[in-house]
C-alpha cells in the first residue's frame, strides 16, 4: 500500500481533479509536498501532500514495439510483473529505497521518473531519463502539458521529459510517463574479488570496463570487488571466461545465476546500509573514488561502490559541510539525515543556481511544488 492517505492530503482522481486542484493552490500561493508512494526521498516538509495513487494505471503496452505507457501512480511491482511476463523489464534497475528509509509505501512509476532512479546496470544501459520517450504533467499554474512520444524518433524539439527526471516534483506534477522497455536477459553470471581496497576495485572494475565483455555492473563492498555479465548462456559462459583469465592473477569466486540476482539486488537497494546512521549518495569521477572514500573513512564511516566507482555510498558519522568538503569535485546528496542537519542537495551557485531558479519561475513561478526540498 501507499502512505496512509490523512485528512491534509490531497488525492486527485483524475487529470482534471489535478489540474483544478493545482490552479487553485496556484491562486491561493498555498504550498503542496508532492508524493508518490513516499518511497525515494525524506520530507519533513509541513505542508499538504498531494497524493498520486488515484493517477494509476497502464495506458498502454505494446511488449513487441517495447514501449509502455503508464499513468504516474501506477505501483513499480505492478509494472515490473507485468513486464517479466512477457519477459521484458525496465533496463535501468530502479531501486527499491524502502529499507534504506525505513519507509512502507509501494514505490510508483512516477516517482522513479521524479528521481530519475537508476540501479547498478546504469552503466551500460543507462539512466532512467535514457529510456524515457514522453511525459504528461501539471505545472505550478494547473496547466496540462506533454512532451515527448511513444518512440524515440517521435521525441524532437526541447525535450522536457528529460528535464522532469530527477527534478524531484519541483517543476511539474506528473501524470503519465511513456517508457522504452527491454528483454531480459536469459542469463547471468558474477566474478567476485574478495581481499581488495578501494584502489583496487576501482582498478579491476576500470580494466574490466574498458573491455568488450560487456559488464552489466561493477561494484565494490566489504572488501569486495564484483563484475556482473548478463546475455545468453553462450555469450555470458564466453566473457566469464574470458574476464576471469584477463585476471588471471587473483583470486576468482564465480558466482551462478541465482547468487547473481540476489547480491545485485542487495547492491542496488543498498541494503548493507540499512540503518540509522546518516547516508549519503556521492557522484564522483570513478578516478576520485579512492581519495574521497579515503577522506570519508577517516570519520568513522564505511563506503560501498558502484557504477565501477562513479557511485560512492557512504554511511557514518559528518555534518554536511565536512561530507561535502571530502568529496572535492563530487556531488553528494544526503539521502537519509538521521538527524543531521543541512541541505540535503549539493547547495548551487553562480550560472547553475541562476538556471535553477529560472526553470522553477517558468515552470513553478509561486514555488508551490516541493519548494525547499532540493535547496535547503
Amino acid at each position: 500500500m501507499s502512505e496512509t492517505l490523512t485528512r491534509d492530503d490531497l488525492a486527485p482522481a483524475s487529470e482534471s481533479d489535478l489540474t483544478g486542484l493545482v490552479a487553485d493552490c496556484f491562486a491561493r500561493q498555498r504550498r503542496l509536498r508532492i508524493a508518490g508512494g513516499g518511497t525515494r526521498v525524506e520530507m519533513t516538509m509541513n505542508r499538504p501532500r498531494l497524493n498520486t495513487a488515484g493517477l494509476s494505471g497502464v495506458v498502454t503496452y505494446e511488449p513487441g514495439e517495447m514501449t509502455l505507457i503508464a499513468r504516474a501512480g501506477t505501483p513499480l511491482p505492478d509494472i515490473q510483473s507485468m513486464l517479466a511476463a512477457e519477459g521484458q523489464a525496465l533496463a535501468f534497475e530502479p531501486p527499491d529505497m524502502r529499507s534504506v528509509l525505513g519507509t512502507e509505501g509501494t514505490p510508483t512509476i512516477g516517482g522513479v521518473v521524479a528521481a530519475n532512479a537508476s540501479g547498478p546496470r546504469r552503466l551500460r544501459a543507462g539512466a532512467c531519463r535514457d529510456h524515457l520517450l514522453g511525459v504528461r504533467f501539471v505545472d505550478g499554474q494547473g496547466r496540462m502539458l506533454k512532451n515527448g512520444g511513444r518512440v524515440m524518433k517521435n521525441v524532437t524539439g526541447l525535450d522536457l521529459s528529460k528535464l522532469l527526471a530527477g527534478s524531484f516534483g519541483t517543476l511539474g506534477v506528473l501524470t503519465q510517463v511513456a517508457l522504452k522497455t527491454l528483454p531480459l536477459a536469459p542469463a547471468s553470471a558474477t566474478l567476485a574479488f574478495h581481499g581488495l581496497d578501494v584502489t583496487d576495485a576501482v582498478r579491476i572494475s576500470s580494466q574490466a570496463l574498458a573491455t568488450p565483455f560487456e559488464v552489466s555492473g561493477a561494484a565494490f563492498r566489504d572488501g569486495a570487488a564484483f563484475l556482473r555479465i548478463e546475455g545468453l548462456d553462450r555469450q555470458v559462459a564466453y566473457r566469464r571466461d574470458r574476464l576471469a583469465a584477463m585476471f588471471g592473477d587473483r583470486r576468482i569466486e564465480v558466482l551462478d545465476a541465482g547468487e547473481t540476482a540476489r547480491l545485485w539486488r542487495d547492491l542496488r537497494d543498498v541494503a548493507h546500509f540499512a540503518g540509522k546512521m546518516p547516508l549519503w549518495r556521492i557522484l564522483a569521477k570513478p578516478g576520485d573514488a579512492p581519495a574521497i572514500c579515503t577522506a570519508l573513512t577517516a570519520t568513522g564511516g564505511q563506503v560501498s561502490l558502484d557504477w565501477g566507482g562513479g557511485l560512492i555510498w557512504y554511511a557514518g558519522p559528518g555534518d554536511a559541510g565536512t561530507v561535502r568538503a571530502a568529496c572535492h569535485r563530487g556531488h553528494a546528496t544526503l539521502i537519509r539525515r538521521a538527524g543531521l542537519d543541512g541541505p540535503a542537495f549539493p547547495p548551487l551557485a553562480g550560472k547553475l543556481a541562476a538556471l535553477s531558479a529560472g526553470l522553477r519561475q517558468v515552470f513553478d513561478p509561486a514555488g508551490i511544488f516541493n519548494s525547499g526540498l532540493m535547496d535547503r
